[in-house]
Order: C-alpha cells, then sequence, then structure tokens
C-alpha cells in the first residue's frame, strides 16, 4: 500500500502554510498549524527578509533522473499500484507532490540492467545512415512510463542524456570509455535528431539534450570521454547544424558534469561558433563547489544552468543530517546559483539498489523510493524533491532572500502571485526565527537538522 500523504490544501491569504520534514521522520512533508502575520519589529531573533524586488532567474522545475532501471521496476509492478504511484508523484493534488522534470538517458545508463544504444551493431559493422536505428528495450519500459505520466501531467519538461555513442561511432569499438571519432560527427549527430523524432511519434517532446553525461568520466558502463575543444566542435560543425537543418526546438545543453571542472563549459561559450546553438550549462555535484554555476553565469549571463543529477541517500549511522543537508546543497544552493531545475539520481531502485550494469554500474545509488514488487519505500531524496516540486511550479520566479546561519534558504513568487520560501535547519539545535515580507513577519522554530516550507 502506497503512504497517503496528509492533505496539501494551502492557507488563506492571512495566514502562511508550513509543511515540515524532520531528520526523526516522526514528520515527512506534514501539514502544520497555520502561521499568522503580525508586524515586523525589532528583536532578537535570526531574520529571513523576503525582498520580492530582486527578481534572478524563472524556474522549469524539479524532479528526478528516470533511468531504464526505474522504469524497468515500475513496468513490473501491477498497473493499478504504479498508476497510483505516478500520480503521487507527478499529480498536483492534495496527496500529490508535483515533480515536473525529469531527465531520462539516450540509450542505457549505467542503471540499466545492461547496456545498449539505439543503433548496436556486431563487431565490424557500422551503420552511418542509422538504417538499423531502433529504440530497442527503452520501447517497452522507459516510453509507456513517460506516456502514463504525460497522462498525468502533459506540460513536463524532459531532459534527454546519452552516456555513450554507439561502439561502432568510437575509436575503442565499446560501449565504456572511448571517445567519438570526428568522422561519425554527422551521423551522431543525425542519432540525436532520430532520438528527438522517435520520441516525438510515441507522443514524447524532449525539451532538451546534453551532449554527454559525464564527459570526463570513463568509468562507466556505458560511458565516452569528450573534451570541452571536440563538445565545442561536435556542435559546431554536426550536432547544431542539424537541429537547425531539421527546424528543432530542443534546447543544446553542454558540459553535464561536476562542479570541479567550470572551465569545461567555459571554453564551448567562448567558441561564438559553437555557442550560438547553445542554450546554457549542466551541473553535478560529486566534486566541486556548487558556486561554480555562479562562475558560468557571471561571464555568460544570458546563457542558463541547470542542476541535472546528484545522487542522494540515506546516511546510516548518520541520519540526523540527511533531509537538511540535501535539501541545504541542492535545493537552496542549486537555485541561489542560477540553476533553472534540479534533478537527483535517481528515481526508483529495488532493495539491493539495482539494476545497473556490470563493471561500472552504481553498486549504492538507492533510488528516491524503493521499489520491491508492489511495495513502495520512499528515502531521503523524495522528500528532498517534495519539498520543492509540491511548491514551486515551473514559470516560478526565484527572489531575494538573506541566509541568517544555520537557516539555508531560497524564495520564490510562483505564478498566480503566492510566495514560497524553503528553509534548511541545519545546525544541531532547534531554531527560531522570523520571516519578514514587507512590514509583516511570521515568527516559527524549526528542529535541529529539519526542513520546512511556508507558503503566502
Amino acid at each position: 500500500m502506497l503512504l497517503t500523504l496528509p492533505s496539501l490544501a494551502l492557507a488563506g491569504s492571512s495566514d502562511a502554510s508550513e509543511w515540515l520534514t524532520t531528520a526523526d521522520r516522526s514528520a515527512l512533508l506534514a501539514k502544520q498549524p497555520d502561521l499568522g502575520f503580525h508586524k515586523a519589529e525589532g528583536g532578537k531573533l535570526p531574520v529571513i527578509t523576503i525582498d520580492t524586488k530582486q527578481k534572478f532567474q524563472s524556474m522549469d522545475g524539479f524532479g528526478f533522473a528516470l533511468t531504464g532501471g526505474s522504469a524497468q521496476l515500475m513496468m513490473k509492478m501491477s498497473a493499478p499500484q504504479r498508476h497510483e504511484l505516478l500520480q503521487e508523484l507527478f499529480g498536483r493534488g492534495d496527496n500529490e507532490i508535483g515533480v515536473n522534470y525529469i531527465r531520462v538517458s539516450i540509450g542505457s545508463s549505467d542503471m540499466n540492467d545492461h547496456a545498449f544504444t539505439y543503433d548496436d551493431l556486431a563487431a565490424g559493422e557500422t551503420d552511418p545512415k542509422l538504417e538499423k536505428f531502433d529504440l530497442g528495450p527503452d520501447a517497452t519500459t522507459v516510453v509507456p512510463v513517460l506516456k502514463e505520466i504525460l497522462a498525468i501531467n502533459p506540460k513536463i519538461k524532459i531532459l534527454g542524456s546519452p552516456w555513450s555513442a554507439p561502439a561502432w561511432m568510437k575509436t575503442n569499438d565499446k560501449l565504456k570509455d572511448g571517445s567519438l571519432k570526428p568522422e561519425y560527427y554527422g551521423a551522431y549527430a543525425a542519432y540525436f535528431v532520430k532520438y528527438i523524432d522517435a520520441m516525438r511519434a510515441q507522443g514524447i517532446g524532449i525539451d532538451a539534450i546534453t551532449v554527454q553525461n559525464e564527459p570526463l568520466n570513463p568509468h562507466n558502463t556505458p560511458s565516452m570521454v569528450m573534451q570541452a575543444e571536440d563538445q565545442a566542435k561536435f556542435i559546431e560543425t554536426a550536432l547544431g547544424p542539424a537541429f537547425g537543418k531539421a527546424k528543432l526546438k530542443t534546447k543544446i545543453i553542454v558540459y553535464d558534469h561536476n562542479c570541479n571542472r567550470p572551465d569545461y563549459p567555459l571554453t564551448i561559450l567562448k567558441d561564438p561558433a559553437a555557442a550560438k546553438y547553445v542554450d546554457g550549462s549542466a551541473f553535478h555535484l560529486y566534486e566541486g563547489e556548487i558556486g561554480a554555476m555562479t562562475q558560468v553565469h557571471d561571464a555568460f549571463p544570458k546563457k542558463n544552468l541547470y542542476f541535472t543529477e546528484q545522487m542522494t541517500i540515506d546516511e546510516k549511522g548518520e541520519t540526523q543530517l540527511a533531509v537538511a543537508r540535501a535539501v541545504s546543497r541542492l535545493i537552496v544552493a542549486a537555485p541561489r546559483n542560477w540553476a533553472r531545475n534540479v534533478l537527483l539520481w535517481n528515481l526508483a531502485a529495488d532493495p539491493s539498489f539495482g539494476p545497473h550494469t556490470n563493471d561500472g554500474g552504481c553498486p549504492m545509488c538507492e533510488g528516491a523510493i524503493t521499489i520491491d514488487g508492489d511495495s513502495i519505500t520512499r528515502n531521503v531524496a523524495y522528500y528532498t524533491v517534495a519539498q520543492a516540486s509540491k511548491f514551486v511550479p515551473d514559470g516560478s520566479v526565484r527572489i531575494g532572500s538573506n541566509e541568517p546561519e544555520g537557516l539555508e534558504n531560497v524564495a520564490f513568487k510562483v505564478p498566480g502571485g503566492k510566495l514560497v520560501v524553503i528553509v534548511a535547519n541545519t545546525s544541531k539545535e532547534e531554531q527560531k526565527f522570523e520571516i519578514r515580507d514587507h512590514g509583516k513577519a511570521i515568527t516559527t522554530s524549526l528542529p535541529a537538522a529539519a526542513v520546512a516550507t511556508y507558503v503566502w
């Protein structure tokens, strides 16, 4: 049976609503008593001041990677239980969390039961005209799950990312490691176009693609190394022109790797011949500091930033900081560094953290949910995203707010005019504080390592 969330109807305009998640799980996205506003006056409490005059980026959404393994597990569920789960995840009703952005792999990721692309051939064969292109296993897993999701939320944004080009296009003729041969730049660009067209034929629109997942990581199965100069050349000479010729509106996003190498997207954005085709850059946070995103934004403020992957797991023996740390590092910090989305890795896994590929699959990647037959367990990543996705739909705009010590937060103005503030108490003690908005204030408190979303 799926857990039924408490009713999440919004409070009246004269009060602020609060939804709380605590480190000990005594409250999980739990509605608290409404908070009345009072006149803002001086005091000794920490104050979070909202500044609606400061407007930053629009938000595209919060969500997860729908890996092939996630979809495979869902397709093994009974149809009624799968529908109930997807409705909870992607619906916007009282008991639903409104996930509005998902990432899928173009071909397999390392969270599939085996590695594949959409044009796999016998050793020594090539297919430069892509006559054998086929969606393969995704046709019976990812595609039907996406169709169910789109029936719930037709406007959800979908990002596609490849882990590897077909082996015959690569320098080592393998799906792990190796690089794209320049003589197949044109064929690989056509591969992207075929993918977008094939998904459209299934009623699935791809809003954006990244050129290569983790282009500096040769260790996953599958994986492919693509240096910044090579990615720029591929976009300039093949991918950008191919998208233009096909009249595709799908965005091209570069990099899609850790915050320790902002020089990678900067190299591409400094190349005008490539940059003219590029919508923006994507980042992960397994290495580096998230402020690297602001570094790229400041250098190229007209290009967008995306946060496309980070694993967040239940930390055995250290659970007291898990949700607050995750919300602070990702849900708060990524938008404060110009990200238009926040995506966690990955949506679902089984109790053994599978399925995953051999020799380079992730053996410790806990899903936001654990699926065991029809049984569902919601993990820390589920509540991390839900604290935002439930309340911050696409089209929301990040607005100004200060950050008192230990009260990391981010604020949004959502379509319709409501304000949303997400606060993480990253200290080890309860904190009492005020949130002020144009001369009025609410006084509230958060337990140690708890998070809350406030709406008015």
